[in-house]
């Protein structure tokens, strides 16, 4: 009898909460602050305490033979479940209007993290997300030749991000990053658009996409978020030789078709004229009165087989002359980037790596144009790789929290192959190794804190540890 009228109460007491949810979302109460509304989420959180302190007690008593504790287990678990579904409306009531539900594969696959896909969640209207990085590196005083180089510590808040944007229909879609660069433009920052485009979404698989692209190259150049990557730092391969953050004005078009997800656009060219024999960062354009004497293609293609895997390639193809001349000859520096790449997260365990080569034609006419001789040439291949492992060591408890060691692996060589006539600079031929671990109190927040040795063939290297807080929204 006692276990049949405890089973009646909690079935009331569901209905109670039930009709104050009612009384929540139907009432006037609708315009009150945000604080009233949570105070009501509060009492149905603290009723719900209540009723398990009393099925504690009643796991005292016997058990009727119709089982009458597993009923009102089953009922707390549909109690609770159901205090979820306030919680995730409530978050809905404060937007003001239905969220449509974007996984994380599928801002993938769209080219977005996880707050770059802020306006694909909305059905009308405006948009605003953001991160930010703050970092504090401290330098070894001496290379790992022994000889000092005066480097000194830095502290720089790196990036201030405002993603907007702006859903018309369901058709077509804005959406833009606003980088804020350093701190002040009066220093060394500056503030500029990372992406800004147009998107008409044709149908689930295809959409049209035309503005300020983000190059669908590696595994960050679009998903730059710095709670997406591990390591306070970006590796070098994805800074030399796919110079992320990498934009162009372009079109194109991209979608999935079952497992695979790709995008192709055709973009402005690099400008060749600022390559050095550190890589192919100096030649983006940035979407700023680009020269487009030479256009390029960009594709990729995805294979996502299972959620949190997935694997693939891609391939840049384009002329970087933009104009240059040499002995009365247009130089065209045809430029060619290939990358392989591949991404595991199951289970807390986070296993990533990426191969990048890049080709460049014209390189002996390059160097004359822009009197670069020596060791100082082009590199007309350039090649990096890297892996990295890391594992969240709470992931199979109940806590939220996430804490992962990590480590990264990395070759680069900006000169693997310079032309005749001109000698590879042995400090371009470099190795990375870096330890580290991240801590994410929640998954919008990290701290992160590693250590790289750096290592050349000219034993010029500098090790470094390096401090990271960043944040999305």
């Amino acid at each position: 009898m006692h276990a049949v009228t405890s089973i009646l109460g909690l079935v009331l007491l569901k209905k109670g909460i039930w009709a104050i949810c009612f009384m929540i979302f139907q009432s006037p109460m609708l315009s009150a602050s945000e604080d009233a509304l949570r105070s009501r989420i509060d009492a149905l959180e603290q009723r719900l305490d209540k009723m398990e302190a009393r099925s504690e007690i009643k796991k005292e008593e016997p058990v009727s033979e119709r089982g009458g504790r597993s009923t009102q287990g089953d009922e707390l678990a549909e109690l609770r479940r159901q205090l979820d579904i306030v919680a995730a409306e409530l978050e809905l009531l404060r937007s003001g209007e239905p969220v449509v539900e974007v996984t994380d594969d599928e801002a993938r696959a769209k080219g977005l993290g996880p707050s770059a896909v802020s306006v694909y969640r909305r059905q009308r209207g405006v948009s605003f997300a953001g991160y930010g990085e703050m970092i504090y590196s401290n330098f070894s005083a001496q290379n790992e030749a022994g000889v000092p180089t005066g480097k000194t510590s830095k502290f720089d808040f790196l990036r201030a991000i405002i993603y907007a944007g702006y859903r018309f229909s369901d058709r077509f879609v804005f959406n833009s990053e606003i980088e804020f660069e350093h701190a002040s433009t009066s220093i060394a920052g500056s503030a500029s658009v990372e992406f800004a485009y147009l998107d008409f979404l044709v149908n689930d698989n295809l959409t049209f996409r035309g503005g300020l692209l983000l190059m669908p190259m590696g595994l960050v150049n679009e998903l730059h978020e710095p709670t997406v990557f591990l390591g306070t730092l970006r590796p070098e391969t994805e800074r030399r030789i796919i110079p992320t953050t990498w934009r162009e004005n372009g079109f194109g078009v991209l979608g999935s078709a079952g497992i695979f997800n790709y995008r192709i656009y055709v973009v402005n060219g690099l400008d060749g004229s600022n390559f050095t024999s550190n890589g192919l960062r100096g030649g983006r354009q940035k979407g700023s009165k680009a020269k487009s004497s030479h256009m390029a293609v960009v594709a990729r293609l995805d294979v996502t087989p299972s959620p949190g895997i997935f694997f693939g390639g891609s391939i840049y193809s384009g002329g970087s002359g933009q104009g240059l001349i040499f002995e009365d000859s247009q130089v065209d520096v045809g430029t060619k980037i290939g990358e392989l790449h591949g991404q595991i997260q199951v289970r807390g365990f986070d296993l990533r790596g990426l191969f990048a080569r890049a080709a460049l034609g014209d390189v002996i006419s390059l160097n004359q144009v822009l009197g670069l001789k020596g060791m100082s040439s082009v590199g007309e291949l350039q090649q990096g790789q890297y892996v990295q492992f890391g594992y969240n060591v709470l992931s199979q408890g109940p806590s939220k929290l996430g804490l992962m060691p990590y480590y990264r692996f990395e070759m680069l060589d900006t000169q693997e192959k310079v032309p005749a006539g001109f000698l590879r600079d042995p400090k371009r031929n470099r190795i990375f190794h870096t330890f580290g671990v991240e801590f994410k109190p929640i998954p919008n927040i990290v701290i992160k804190s590693d250590f790289q040795w750096n290592r050349n063939k000219a034993r010029m290297g500098q090790d470094q540890f390096n401090i990271g807080l960043g944040y999305n929204f």
